[in-house]
């Protein structure tokens, strides 16, 4: 391939990345508003007490939980550690889990847009059947000396407790609004760097992995004019998630490669095993080992990964049965496009909304230094994703930079 052939590819990547982006951005702005009012105002304290046995009860108020929680994985993790240090039994933990990087409405309205409403109900259904199945599979399998002994490693250490309070009076309090405003940015600052890096690898794999890569790995081409049977999709469902461990990004940011996917012909069971496997990605079980120790981590992505394979083949057939499959039909170049269509004002909305949010932010720490409350700050150097980040962003520079030159 010769120089210029390098620059339009390099233009193309950065353009779909960049078209991703915005398609999502209002999406994205909306969903964590959403999500902060709803971690501000909802006194998650008075759930906790009663997440201790692997009963129904508990399981529901887990769910619950998670669904009112962070989309972002890193946080479901150190939130579910956090219960688990409360007295919670692993499986509410599991259920945290999976309902905090499935459940939550900023991942629904992303997966909307990019992928339709097909998926969305796929999401959704499969959401709670991944935790009614991880509850049976965890049930059979307990491995008692383990989980007791990672129980044991979590009290080592001590997070601090989350005061209760009136959501009444706080949400008619300026204070309360602040602390929208300043959860709003927490959540950015926790996401950003996965989004970013997500978005950017979607483009790359849209505009340099050849659809017959997938086709050959999925074995789209077998599965075509409704001869699949019933090992093509098992194939697709076991692959997905390791092809979502090789990507390292997280539940927001692998929405737009799971279009690509779809784009590419890979069967529905492949897609919804990929989407629901980010909390497997190799840095999370990092972190779980981190926290619970090795065994119990790789039990517990063990665990997900039977889940999501019958859940996938659950959702293919069932939706099949109903007749509501949804097929590869959205183009990638349908999805990221710049017009001046409703993206163009449901962006500049949020934008006003995002400004609103940041605005709060800074109020509420300003007050807190007016009262000398320490924020704290962090300290050693950016990390490894943080530097992919920043990678990121020169590539989408320098991309750009080479659509405009493969233009003139």
């Amino acid at each position: 391939m010769d120089i210029s052939g390098i620059i339009e590819l390099w233009g193309q990547a950065a353009k779909t990345a960049l078209g991703f982006s915005w398609k999502a951005g209002w999406a994205f702005v909306l969903g964590y508003t959403v999500s902060a009012m709803i971690q501000a105002f909802v006194p998650k304290a008075r759930l906790t007490p009663y997440l201790g046995d692997a009963g129904f009860k508990s399981l529901s108020l887990a769910t619950l939980f998670g669904t009112i929680s962070s989309s972002c994985s890193f946080a479901a993790l150190a939130t579910a550690r956090a219960l688990v240090l409360k007295g919670a039994h692993f499986v509410a933990a599991v259920a945290f889990m999976f309902a905090s990087t499935n459940l939550v409405i900023e991942l629904g309205i992303l997966i909307l847009i990019f992928l339709g409403w097909q998926f969305l109900a796929a999401e959704v259904i499969g959401g709670l059947l991944l935790i009614a199945l991880s509850r049976l599979l965890i049930r059979l399998t307990y491995p008692k000396k383990w989980l007791q002994d990672a129980r044991e490693k979590v009290e080592q250490e001590s997070p601090p407790e989350e005061d209760d309070f009136d959501w009444r009076r706080r949400i008619k309090s300026k204070e309360g609004w602040r602390m929208v405003g300043a959860t709003f940015a927490g959540e950015w600052g926790m996401v950003w760097e996965e989004i970013l890096i997500g978005f950017t690898i979607a483009g790359v794999v849209a505009a340099l992995v050849p659809e017959a890569f997938w086709k050959a790995i999925f074995l789209s081409d077998l599965a075509s004019g409704g001869s699949a049977g019933f090992w093509i999709a098992l194939e697709n469902a076991l692959l997905a998630p390791f092809v979502a461990a090789a990507t390292f990004i997280g539940s927001m940011g692998n929405i737009p490669l799971a279009t690509v996917l779809n784009a590419s012909g890979v069967m529905f069971a492949g897609i919804m095993g990929f989407i629901y496997s980010d909390l497997m990605v190799p840095p999370l079980v990092m972190v779980n080992a981190k926290y619970y120790g090795w065994k119990v981590a790789l039990y517990i992505a063990a665990v997900m990964y039977v889940v999501i394979v019958i859940t996938a083949l659950a959702l293919h057939y069932g939706f099949a049965l109903v007749g509501i499959t949804p097929h590869s039909e959205r183009k990638i170049q349908e999805v990221a496009q710049f017009a001046l269509d409703y993206t163009f004002w449901m962006n500049l909305a949020a934008a006003a909304l995002a400004g609103t949010m940041v605005w709060l932010k800074r109020q509420r720490s300003r007050h807190q230094d007016h009262h000398g409350h320490d924020h704290g700050h962090s300290s050693g150097g950016p990390g490894f994703k943080r530097l992919v980040a920043y990678a990121a962003m020169a590539f989408l520079a320098g991309g750009m930079i080479c659509f405009w030159i493969s233009k003139l």
